[in-house]
């Protein structure tokens, strides 16, 4: 084996204990030699459960003795089911330590919340599916197939869909008739109606939407196996998220998009305008880019409201994304309020020494009339900076001499000592306040 390879005796010996990694070369030498398709002995799953370890492993609980990366590989090769059982029991200690916070100010009526939130089940099974459904790509495909899609006129086509497939009406209404509602599908009357408060591009979104809830309804039931719930609010958000997750396949053909996206370095302006489609619904669809041979930049998406709270999230890479609460204040994604439609660009740096490339911009939501109140959010996009020069955005950060923030998840569980934007103590092995100086803030020690 030594003289097939090109190594010495003594490193064959030491890769078969463990004493040392496979390089690529002698890994590449190994498929040739012994004629082992990588296929048969990748684990498509390991990227995943490697990062979901080393998130794990960024609680502050972990500190003072957390394991470098080779060990966690170790782990994950020796001892697969304790890793798994590992981060499963992280994953319920996180949900509970939430959960105590909550209840800490809550009375014997909200006991309720004891229950996974919606939300964490959609981003988990999003998550573990690599935020992409391959089923759904193929699905929506067919509609274009069919050859009654007109790419200039998206709305039309998919009223015309609902009219000969399922015998829908399309009737877009008042405000005032349909008041703080934006879609309505009366089974009864055979109608999708859609509020005029509605932009074409959201008007033709949800009746894509409403196409994926009724044509793929046992392709959805079909994925939703895959949840092991049986909780209906869970599996209703998971229901909603996946018809979106069609809807814009349908707008935003696979390949198409993927096409262009490289083609503008990931200019959401340009594709928004190409497509037909919103800015946020095209960086959302950018995520969703992990079909196996023809993968996109992998992105996570947050999104925020004015006062900080989390309100969408997906994420197909190694940042760990806040669940409850406020992202990091470090992030710039709060301070794009600032700046309306401008994209602010950032480089951060996580608790472990991950970097990345996020950028933000703010985008507004329907308004019912002059007396709706500002309904702006915020949404940031990032990656990993390995892919920074894919992305436009990023072009005038000088590579010499880049600025990069130190940010975390949030402040229940950021490590990051003295910091001066912290809004409260980490809630694990915080140290006591000492009380004969005054740091940045009053949590500082």
């Amino acid at each position: 084996m030594a003289k097939m390879l090109g190594i010495s005796h003594s490193y064959v010996n030491m890769l078969e204990k463990n004493e040392r990694s496979v390089s690529v070369p002698v890994l590449l030498k190994l498929f040739q030699s012994y004629g082992v398709d990588w296929r048969e002995i990748a684990d498509e799953d390991d990227a995943a459960m490697l990062s979901n370890l080393r998130s794990a492993f960024q609680d502050p609980l972990f500190e003072t003795r957390t394991p470098d990366l080779p060990q966690l590989r170790a782990l994950m090769t020796h001892a697969p089911d304790v890793a798994q059982n590992f981060v499963q029991l992280h994953k319920a200690y996180r949900t509970s330590t939430d959960q105590l916070l909550i209840l800490s100010n809550a009375g014997e009526a909200d006991l309720t919340i004891l229950r996974a939130s919606p939300e964490a089940v959609v981003h988990d099974f999003f998550r573990d599916n690599d935020n992409h459904f391959p089923e759904l790509e193929k699905a929506a495909a067919l509609i274009w197939k069919s050859g009654k899609m007109e790419s200039d006129d998206k709305y039309a086509s998919l009223k015309r869909h609902l009219k000969e497939t399922l015998n829908l009406n399309t009737r877009v209404v008042s405000v005032s008739e349909m008041p703080d509602t934006l879609r309505d599908f009366d089974e009864t009357s055979n109608e999708v109606r859609l509020s005029e408060a509605l932009d074409y591009p959201n008007r033709a979104f949800q009746l894509a939407h409403t196409i994926g809830l009724i044509e793929q309804k046992d392709l959805i039931d079909h994925l939703l196996t895959r949840l092991n719930i049986d909780e209906p609010a869970g599996l209703n958000r998971c229901r909603v998220e996946l018809a979106n997750y069609f809807a814009a396949s349908v707008l935003m053909p696979y390949d198409a998009f993927l096409k262009e996206a490289l083609a503008c370095k990931y200019d959401f302006t340009h594709l928004s305008l190409r497509f037909g489609v919103s800015f946020e619904q095209a960086c959302h669809r950018a995520t969703t880019l992990q079909k196996e041979g023809s993968e996109g930049v992998p992105f996570f998406f947050l999104r925020i409201d004015k006062a900080g709270n989390v309100t969408k999230r997906f994420n197909s890479t190694g940042f760990h994304l806040a669940e409850y609460g406020g992202a990091c204040p470090r992030l710039d994604v709060h301070t794009s309020f600032r700046s309306p439609d401008n994209i602010v660009p950032q480089l951060v740096e996580m608790p472990d020494g991950g970097r990345f490339f996020v950028f933000a911009r703010t985008v507004d939501r329907p308004r019912f009339s002059r007396h709706t109140r500002d309904n702006r959010l915020a949404i940031a996009m990032g990656c990993s900076i390995e892919h920074m020069e894919a992305i436009g955005y990023a072009d005038d950060i000088r590579p010499s001499n880049p600025q990069i923030s130190e940010v975390g998840i949030n402040c229940r569980i950021c490590p990051r000592a003295n910091c001066d934007q912290r809004a409260h103590n980490a809630m694990i092995l915080s140290e006591p306040v000492d009380v004969r100086r005054r740091g940045p803030t009053r949590y500082a020690n």
